[in-house]
């Protein structure tokens, strides 16, 4: 039976249960990490990017952003936000915006754009669409991340195995998605330190 995007996103709204106790009693025993992706140790620090041409201020509070682009392979893209210590952070601010399923970006209006605040346990989730091509730029969505009376965090996540990766001046391996395909589109997961 193959998995969907519900069950993984399902799957991965129980993680912080199973992991919360360890990564408190990790956190208040550790020393201050690096900022990382995935909060491990020796991974390059977390790296910021370009906001680009098309951001604009003041997006719905959204995550169900498909309605938006009924045509374009689904996605889930979900993760976390973790202070330098490994510890989920909530009520932390997650904003999107990309392209369309023709590579477009709405300049006028707030078609797959939103935002969301982190729950309880750090988690924050976005069902969208896969963002189409456009000249220059490889597959990527566009993320703002603050943490309560924080700095931004102003970045873009890649999709891996994309050709175009290696062309564009701004893909890292450092913001990569972990991609799984499901049943009814795909999930993504990638983690946020603040």
């Amino acid at each position: 039976m193959s998995s969907t995007r519900r069950s993984l996103l399902t799957a991965f709204l129980t993680l912080p249960f199973i992991e919360a106790a360890r990564t408190r009693a990790y956190a208040q025993a550790a020393p201050e990490l690096p900022l990382t992706p995935a909060c491990d140790d020796g991974d390059e620090p977390t790296l910021e990017r370009e906001a680009g041409p098309f951001f604009r201020p003041n997006s719905p509070l959204n995550r169900d952003l498909y309605p938006d682009a009924p045509g374009g392979e689904r996605i889930t893209v979900a993760g976390f936000v973790f202070d330098n210590r490994c510890r989920p952070l909530a009520g932390c601010l997650v904003e999107i915006w990309q392209a369309d399923e023709k590579g477009d970006y709405d300049s006028v209006g707030f078609r797959l754009r939103g935002h969301q605040f982190t729950d309880t346990q750090g988690r924050w989730w976005f069902n969208t669409i896969i963002p189409a091509l456009y000249p220059g730029r490889t597959r990527h969505f566009h993320f703002k991340v603050q943490r309560p009376g924080g700095r931004v965090l102003t970045t873009q996540l890649y999709f891996p195995g994309e050709p175009g990766n290696a062309g564009d001046w701004l893909f890292d391996e450092a913001l990569l998605l972990d991609i799984r395909q499901t049943g009814d589109g795909r999930f993504g997961r990638f983690d946020f330190v603040t």
